[in-house]
């Protein structure tokens, strides 16, 4: 079986290690071309690229899959399946034709809930209690083909997007195992998404970041827990950013007292963290980055930073 792996974060490494374990021939790794990242933009190649050269294995990585020459690169291939996995373009009709068996997707949802490129993400964001994996039959519209197998995962309060990527990615490549070979001996059953039933994650954006605080103590909990361990999510101190990397909705004697303040008014500040009013409830704010330095526990910035009752969190102008 001849197989073109399509991947490129942590999330799609499980899935190409599963191949190659498998014994199947992978004639190229496709992934994303090389990034600057972090604070010195040093060009870094993504984690599909590393394992795939640790593997032994030919690397692509074109700039645009739609590209002419890109599509030629794949036909002379000639693989006999794509499998995909996060790998972050939409192919083409020219490179969803080429194997005779089609083009598979390792999806990290329970589809058609959540079809885009932020579905782990979104699910926490939202409250979701639960997620999966879907592996589908890719076809020309985002996430919209025909699924073949399904795995459910639960998410726990104590889940964030960065313990889920590594559940699900997990669940995936065993998932992708599970299902190869009804896919090679054409006994895999198809059933069509109900469009009907379709929610959308696109990518999250600056403004998914922003904490507002007159939400719900729960719901800045989930958008905190969803943005970690990657971005994080912020507020403006002193017109400074802010940012929030660990929380937990306040209760009994971490409540702040019972004292009622607006949204996003600092009601208590010692050794548990700080709790900050919401529109409902209040936030335990436990891990924090102020502008400019590294994320650490909220208790120990406070033991050199002043932070009183009544300070106010919100917008570069002020209070959200």
């Amino acid at each position: 079986m001849r197989i073109v792996f399509m991947g490129t974060p942590d999330f799609a490494v499980p899935s190409l290690r599963l191949l190659v374990d498998g014994g199947y021939d992978i004639a190229a790794v496709v992934t994303q071309p090389d990034r600057p990242k972090g604070r010195k933009k040093t060009l870094t190649p993504p984690p599909v690229k590393e394992a795939a050269l640790e593997l032994g294995l030919p690397v692509l990585q074109p700039e645009r899959m739609r590209s002419p020459e890109a599509v030629e690169v794949i036909r002379e291939l000639a693989p006999e399946l794509i499998v995909t996995a996060a790998y972050g373009q939409i192919l083409p009709k020219g490179v969803l034709d080429i194997p005779r068996l089609g083009c598979i997707n390792v999806h990290g949802s329970l589809l058609p809930k959540y079809r885009g490129g932020a579905p782990i993400q979104r699910s926490i964001i939202n409250g979701e209690s639960s997620t999966g994996v879907t592996i589908m039959y890719m076809a020309e519209g985002l996430d919209t083909g025909d699924m073949i197998s399904v795995v459910e995962l639960p998410i726990t309060d104590e889940d964030t997007s960065g313990t889920m990527f590594e559940k699900l990615s997990l669940a995936g490549a065993e998932l992708l195992g599970e299902t190869l070979p009804s896919i090679i001996d054409g006994t895999a059953k198809a059933v069509p998404q109900n469009d009907a039933e379709a929610t959308y994650a696109p990518n999250l954006t600056r403004e998914d970041e922003r904490m507002n605080w007159s939400r719900s103590a729960r719901e800045l909990f989930n958008q905190v827990r969803g943005l970690s361990p990657m971005a994080g999510a912020f507020t403006f101190l002193g017109g400074e950013v802010f940012k929030v990397r660990a929380c937990e909705v306040a209760s009994g004697k971490h409540a702040g007292s019972g004292v009622s303040a607006q949204p996003g008014t600092v009601v208590e500040a010692g050794p548990n963290g700080i709790v900050v009013a919401t529109g409902e409830g209040k936030l335990l704010l436990t891990e924090i980055q102020p502008a400019g330095k590294r994320a650490m526990n909220a208790a120990e910035w406070l033991k050199g930073a002043r932070l009183e009752p009544g300070t106010v969190f919100g917008d570069e102008g002020g209070s959200l």
